[in-house]
C-alpha cells in the first residue's frame, strides 16, 4: 500500500534513480541485444534497436515493450516474437542489482524517508522495479515519470520535507533539479554506467555535491553528510 506523506513533513527525503544507479541496465540491454542476435539474428537485431531509439525520441524515455509491438511486424508467424516478450517481463533483475544496493536503501531508510524517483513507461519500468526487489525494499514508494526533473512539484505534494537528496547516475538531470530546489536539494553522481562516462569529460553546472564510485558507498554515511551545512565531497569506493 501506497503511504500518504501529505499530512507529515520529513527532515530529510532521500530519492534514488534506478538505471545504473541502484541496478547494471546496461548489463540488461547487453543480454537483451544478446538474445535478439539469437533469436532473430543481426539484421533483425539492429532493426529492434532502431525502433527502440525512434521511441525514445519521440517520447522521451527507454520503451522496450512498446518497440517489441512495432518489431513484431513481418514477424507475426514467428514463435521467438512471444518469448521475447516472456524475456522481458520475467527477465531476473534481481540479478542486476549493483552490490550492495538493497543494504545503500536500508541504510538510508533508517537516516530518513526514501523513495524511488525514477523515468520510465508505466508498465515496464515498475515491472522492472518489482523484478529487481526493489519496490519491496521501498515498500512501494516509487514515482515513476516520463521526465522526473519536471515534476518536482508533485515530488514534494507527495513527499514533503526540508531538504532532499537525489542520488542519479547523470549529472546532467542532477543538475537541473539543482537549478530548481536550489540549497534544499543534495545532489548525489553515481560514477556507474555509461551515461556518467560519456559525461566525465563535461563541464555540469551546477556540480554534483557529492560524487561516488558505486552506490555502495553510501551504505555506511551519516545523515549530517547530506545536509546543505556540509562540505561538498568526493566519496572514494571502499
Amino acid at each position: 500500500m501506497l503511504t500518504d506523506h501529505r499530512s507529515e513533513a520529513a527532515a530529510v527525503v532521500f530519492l534514488l534513480d534506478v538505471d545504473n544507479t541502484l541496478l547494471d541496465n546496461d548489463r540488461f540491454g547487453a543480454d537483451l541485444a544478446s538474445t535478439l542476435d539469437a533469436a532473430f539474428g543481426e539484421t533483425e537485431r539492429k532493426r529492434y534497436w532502431a525502433i527502440y531509439e525512434e521511441l525514445r525520441q519521440l517520447t522521451g524515455f527507454a520503451d522496450y515493450l512498446g518497440a517489441l509491438q512495432r518489431f513484431r511486424s513481418g514477424l507475426d508467424s514467428d514463435p521467438s516474437l512471444l518469448q521475447m516478450s516472456h524475456y522481458l517481463l520475467e527477465y531476473p533483475f534481481a540479478e542486476r542489482l549493483y552490490p550492495y544496493a538493497l543494504e545503500t536503501v536500508a541504510h538510508l531508510r533508517s537516516l530518513g524517508t526514501t523513495a524511488i524517483l525514477s523515468d520510465g513507461d508505466v508498465v515496464f519500468q515498475p515491472r522492472k522495479i518489482q523484478r529487481a526487489g526493489l519496490w519491496q525494499a521501498l515498500r512501494g514508494e516509487v514515482l515513476v515519470y516520463v521526465h522526473k526533473q519536471q515534476m518536482l512539484v508533485g515530488m514534494q505534494q507527495r513527499y514533503p520535507a526540508a531538504h532532499y537528496v537525489m542520488v542519479d547516475d547523470k549529472p546532467h538531470i542532477l543538475a537541473d533539479m539543482k537549478r530548481q530546489l536550489g540549497r534544499k536539494l543534495t545532489t548525489v553522481f553515481v560514477q556507474q554506467g555509461h551515461y556518467a562516462a560519456a559525461a566525465s569529460s563535461e563541464t555540469i553546472n551546477p556540480a554534483p555535491d557529492i560524487t561516488i564510485a558505486c552506490i555502495g558507498d553510501l551504505r555506511r554515511r551519516k545523515l549530517e553528510d547530506f545536509l546543505p551545512t556540509a562540505p561538498v565531497i568526493r566519496l572514494a569506493a571502499d
